[in-house]
């Protein structure tokens, strides 16, 4: 049986076998120097490497990533990329450690104050259309999309995934273990095709916390949807950037922040 990336198969101790999912250290080099050690699926790296630079305030732009690289080293995975002058300059100045496991989203901020960064407003009109004449019915759509696109869940049982719904069809789809790496992973993919992702809805399959409504703000997603409720933090947030978020309430699908047209 052909497994899907980021799955292998381990002996267990009665004789059998078991479909398990790869977790590697995944260094994210900038200017040749480490930003972050993230636990992840050695899956999708390159997205991975845009992605991350791009909800974390890096960079501004897929352009300000010249180029990147995969190398493989004995104790896990460098994803080393090369910024743009201005881009670089910024990271120079403003570089700090940081540490993520795979349940972890603000590891590494320097200050309290870190925590709630000012997010970018998502503009008016987009995928926040879709949102309004049938939440519920939108929110069933594309989570079916998504988790029927779960390659890697499938085989392994212990994956999140994040995927772009463009109202008809689920455009895009990243998994890893790791449920802030499958958001970067698919913000990277997004930008490097230039989808406007204010025009659908960024889809989770993990419960919404503020570290993903901020990476969702920093793409421009003016939709987020999840099968579980989100914190009443992020749901603050999400109303301060303009996002439209539904999620699971006591009675289905909810929305629970209301931006406006």
């Amino acid at each position: 049986m052909s497994l899907p990336a980021g799955a292998v198969t381990v002996s267990l101790p009665g004789g059998g076998r078991a479909v398990l999912a790869e977790e590697v250290p995944v260094a994210l080099v900038f200017e040749g120097v480490t930003q972050a050690v993230m636990m992840a699926s050695p899956v999708d790296l390159e997205d991975f490497l845009l992605g991350f630079a791009l909800t974390e305030g890096m960079i501004a732009a897929p352009a300000d990533l010249l180029r990147a690289e995969v190398v493989h080293q004995p104790q896990g995975i460098e994803v080393r990329g090369w910024l743009a002058a201005p881009a670089g300059q910024r990271f120079a100045a403003r570089r700090r450690a940081m540490a993520g496991p795979v349940g972890c989203g603000l590891c590494g901020i320097d200050s309290l104050a870190a925590v709630l960064r000012p997010l970018p407003r998502a503009p008016r009109g987009g995928g926040a259309k879709l949102a309004l004449g049938a939440p519920a019915a939108l929110a069933d759509a594309a989570l079916h999309a998504l988790r029927a696109g779960q390659v890697l869940q499938d085989a392994v049982r212990a994956a999140h995934a994040a995927g772009f719904w463009d109202g008809t069809r689920l455009w895009a789809l990243r998994e890893d273990v790791g449920r802030h790496n499958a958001l970067d992973k698919l913000a990277g993919a997004l930008a490097a095709a230039a989808v406007d992702v204010g025009a659908g809805a960024v889809v989770m399959t993990s419960r919404l916390s503020v570290d993903l409504v901020q990476k969702a703000a920093m793409i421009g997603a003016r939709v987020l949807i999840a099968p579980s409720a989100p914190t009443a933090l992020a749901v603050s947030e999400a109303q301060a950037a303009g996002i439209t978020v539904i999620a699971r309430g006591p009675e289905g699908a909810t929305v629970y922040t209301q931006t406006g047209e």
